[in-house]
């Protein structure tokens, strides 16, 4: 399923503002970063960044494209209701940008919003006790971490007032039956959260398939790791973005195009 608009005239060459074809940039990364670390779901999950201005226009990807091959100028410009709002052979995804939208309005805060459906990321959401504190990773999202019951395809205008409640202000959320959502001021932000909850939940899913018993930290070593968890996480988001880049462009730099 899919949305399109009447196409409007694409801006003239050279048009377009530094920090947008940053974003532009730093997103369709993002794209190639899901692909290589093999979190894609053929065309259908998403990733936007909200646009600098006061129009309120996000980006998405062009539906049909897998995510190895987004580049930043293939992106689709959308508003605040999906509407394509430049020119452009793709439609976007209507299901995709209802979540996103949603979040993207009620958060300031949320230039970037991730949305997947991996193995490990849809199990954990489908366990009763969700995310557990079993590992080092796990217990340094924990207490940034929402829930959101499962209502179906996110088609549903309805569902998006729920959605954004239980989200509140936090970072990061398991769509229960469904997948994970993160939120960053950056893309570099949403992303290495994102790479946090699902490292947590591959990590779990392994150890509870393991078959043995399992050794529980202490409640006092779970509330110091969360703790912990509050400092440093802007310096780290940059520290560990930039070289991520320099790994995408040794491999293929075409995601700048």
């Amino acid at each position: 399923m899919s949305v399109t608009a009447e196409p409007v005239s694409a801006p003239p060459a050279g048009r377009t503002e530094p920090d947008e074809r940053q974003i532009r940039v730093d997103l369709a990364a993002a794209y190639r970063l899901v692909a290589l670390y093999g979190w894609d779901d053929l065309i259908f999950t998403h990733i936007s960044a909200r646009v600098p201005g006061p129009e309120h226009h996000f980006l998405i990807n062009p539906y049909g494209m897998l995510f190895e091959e987004i580049t930043a100028s293939s992106l689709v410009k959308v508003d605040l209701d999906g509407k394509v709002v430049e020119e452009t052979t793709y439609p976007v995804n209507p299901a995709g940008f209802t979540i996103h939208s949603a979040v993207h309005d009620a958060r300031e805060d949320a230039h970037c919003v991730m949305h997947l459906h991996t193995t490990a990321g849809v199990a954990v959401s489908a366990q009763a006790d969700g995310l557990l504190p079993l590992n080092q990773t796990a217990m340094l999202v924990r207490g940034d971490l929402a829930y959101h019951d499962y209502e179906g395809v996110a088609l549903n205008h309805d569902e998006r007032p729920r959605l954004v409640a239980d989200l509140g202000d936090k970072p990061a959320m398991l769509l229960r039956n469904h997948g994970t959502l993160t939120v960053g001021n950056t893309v570099a932000s949403a992303f290495l959260t994102m790479y946090f909850l699902e490292r947590a939940c591959a990590t779990q899913v392994a150890t509870l398939g393991g078959g043995v018993k399992i050794y529980w930290p202490t409640d006092e070593v779970q509330a110091l790791v969360t703790k912990q968890a509050q400092f440093g996480r802007g310096a780290i988001d940059n520290l560990a973005w930039k070289p991520l880049i320099r790994k995408l462009d040794k491999i293929d730099p075409s995601y700048k195009d």
